[in-house]
């Protein structure tokens, strides 16, 4: 699991572009399981993605298009971000029937 939390540049020129491509990009590794987003009025952004093992995150870690996003993302698009990456031990959910 990778937790990635970031503030963005006012005017991110070219970010909903860079986002399609790197959601499509990640939808392509095996073991890729899914992700969720979050968005404060405030600016704060946050991305859980979930992958299956270490070997599916790395392939994402080290893919050459999102290194090049992620230079972009430092040099252009964000005033901050901290990346987690851990382990999920147990999971359940609840969802209210109507």
């Amino acid at each position: 699991m990778a937790v990635f939390t970031s503030v963005r540049t006012e005017e991110p020129v070219g970010y909903a572009e860079t986002s399609t491509r790197m959601g499509e990009l990640v939808r392509a590794i095996p073991g890729y399981l899914g992700h969720e987003n979050a968005h404060t009025p405030g600016g704060l952004s946050i991305t859980v993605g979930y992958f299956r093992d270490e070997q599916a995150l790395q392939q994402w870690r080290t893919d050459l298009e999102h290194r090049q996003a992620q230079k972009r993302g430092r040099d252009e698009w964000y005033e901050s971000y901290t990346l987690h990456v851990g382990t999920v031990e147990r999971s359940h959910g609840f969802v209210r029937e109507r």
